[in-house]
């Protein structure tokens, strides 16, 4: 193998994260390493709502379709886009290590109580009113720049919710008419997967790759992706899930948000502790 070719989304953010894999693909295997951009489905459709439409899929199938042409050695997601059943033929080959998982609360500069968040998350949305019970939500859509300048120029709210990690890729520190106050996981859970960086391959060839990745990252990820598996979850679904390593950060629009003990085994056995906690919980 003398090149490799990943196959990537074209926004800024996933060109960022591609290129990360690039140069850790490169190094590690003595490679030259290409990215194939391709602009996929949610990319397109600016304006479809991922709630009504279900947007697990919709940055990602074609990424996959790449892969199983044989058109991609690998394939680069933001973890969290990536939806609970993997297409046929495919698996993850494993994960960079993970960024900061934290949402970040943006607000517009002089609003101390906002009255509009603008969010297209139901899981956001939702935890957002556990803080601010009075607010009202609108949609948003876009690039993270797209988004602030929604928020700090044309007033579409007073507030929106993004993601740490992907602003900090992005160089992104602050923005002009903005305040950043990071969430603790305790107050709004992150979304499954969160801050984590996905290579996905064929199956055929998750063994050469998997050595190369990040352990720590797929076992947490890997659980928190048992959990949406079971509730068959998507971006339709107020669920969220983030496991540190003794903690597991969960919330159900029927439940609320719950901390939970994690221990060694119950990342040994990932399909069956996401059984247990949600039948616990009665969520299963």
């Amino acid at each position: 193998m003398s090149k490799l070719i990943l196959a990537t989304r074209k926004s800024p953010l996933a060109l960022v994260q591609s290129t990360m894999v690039a140069a850790h693909l490169a190094a590690r295997l003595g490679v030259e390493a290409e990215l194939l951009k391709i602009v996929t489905t949610g990319d397109k459709q600016t304006e479809w709502s991922l709630e009504q439409r279900g947007g697990k899929g919709l940055f990602t199938s074609e990424l996959e379709s790449a892969l199983l042409r044989g058109e991609a050695d690998v394939a680069v997601h933001s973890a969290k886009d990536l939806p609970g059943d993997m297409p046929a033929g495919l698996a993850i080959a494993g994960y960079l290590p993970r960024a900061d998982p934290r949402d970040v609360l943006v607000l517009r500069k002089g609003v101390e109580t906002p009255k509009i968040v603008a969010t297209s998350s139901p899981r956001r949305r939702l935890q957002f009113s556990i803080h601010f019970p009075d607010a009202q939500s609108t949609t948003i859509r876009g690039n993270v720049d797209t988004r602030l300048r929604k928020i700090a120029v044309d007033h579409l709210a007073d507030a929106t919710i993004l993601a740490a990690a992907g602003l900090s890729r992005l160089g992104i520190g602050e923005w002009p008419g903005t305040e950043f106050v990071p969430f603790d996981c305790t107050h709004m859970v992150p979304a499954v997967a969160q801050a984590a960086i996905a290579i996905q391959c064929r199956a055929a060839d998750v063994e050469k790759y998997a050595a190369l990745f990040d352990a720590t990252t797929s076992l947490a990820v890997t659980l928190e992706r048992a959990f949406q598996s079971a509730l068959g979850g998507g971006c339709h679904t107020a669920f969220a899930a983030h496991a540190t390593v003794d903690t597991l950060y969960l919330f159900h629009e029927n439940v609320g948000v719950r901390s939970l003990p994690l221990t060694p085994d119950d990342f040994k056995a990932p399909v069956a502790t996401a059984a247990q906690v949600l039948k616990q919980l009665g969520l299963l």
